[in-house]
């Protein structure tokens, strides 16, 4: 039987930052098309040669400016063939973690305008891209159980409290603070340093910073941590 397809393949990024105990993602406005002055993920067509990674930095390079260390493979979004008003796509999306602090957002090409929103003050997106998102959310707080997270999110010295409030944001939960401490230290992927934080009035703490090496392996063989809720 011959087939004649004339289907494009996209990649999507959903790109998820953390500052001031609140979650937010990356997100572009149209410039042109039938999705003109749209806020979407950043994102676009698969070059010929490109593997599908490069395409997704490329994207976001081109886009937004900024680039990423740590990024996963989501889904493929394809099911609903009317998801693209200007024809067949089939859509890979990939998540990032990233910490904000020294990125400086530039939208370029077909992006008149890019902007980091809240998780909790999204707008109605282009496409499915809020399904993406939704999606990317889901699978970060089921990751929290299985894999560390915080080494893309937080900066390089934090205060442990930094990793409980990210913890809690992720989970959109109260965490039982001293089973999670001694649960995180169990898994010897902090060190603590030698340098004081002082936050307010209260008690000053030393700051911690991951252990690379550890945090790595334990990225790469998985772990098991449960965490207790108050």
């Amino acid at each position: 039987m011959s087939v004649n397809q004339n289907i494009k393949v996209a990649v999507d990024a959903v790109v998820f930052s953390y500052k001031k105990n609140e979650l937010s993602v990356l997100l572009v406005k149209q410039k042109y098309g039938v999705y003109k002055n749209k806020w979407v993920l950043p994102g676009g067509l698969v070059l010929d040669n490109e593997p599908l990674k490069d395409a997704v930095k490329r994207e976001l390079s081109e886009e937004t400016g900024i680039s990423v260390d740590y990024m996963e493979q989501l889904y493929t979004y394809g099911d609903e063939v009317g998801r693209d008003k200007r024809g067949r796509v089939i859509s890979i999306a990939y998540m990032a973690l990233v910490d904000p602090d020294g990125m400086k957002l530039e939208a370029s090409t077909d992006a008149i305008d890019a902007s980091w929103f809240k998780v909790g003050s999204i707008p109605n997106l282009a496409f499915d891209h809020n399904k993406i998102v939704s999606d990317g959310l889901l699978r970060l707080r089921n990751k929290i159980h299985y894999q560390p997270i915080g080494f893309d999110l937080l900066p390089e010295l934090f205060p442990f409290s930094a990793l409980e409030n990210l913890y809690k944001t992720i989970s959109g939960k109260n965490i039982d603070r001293r089973n999670f401490r001694k649960k995180v230290l169990s898994f010897d992927i902090l060190e603590e340093t030698d340098k004081i934080h002082q936050e307010g009035s209260g008690r000053p703490g030393k700051l911690f910073k991951f252990n690379k090496s550890k945090y790595d392996a334990l990225v790469k063989h998985g772990f098991h941590f449960e965490i207790k809720y108050a």
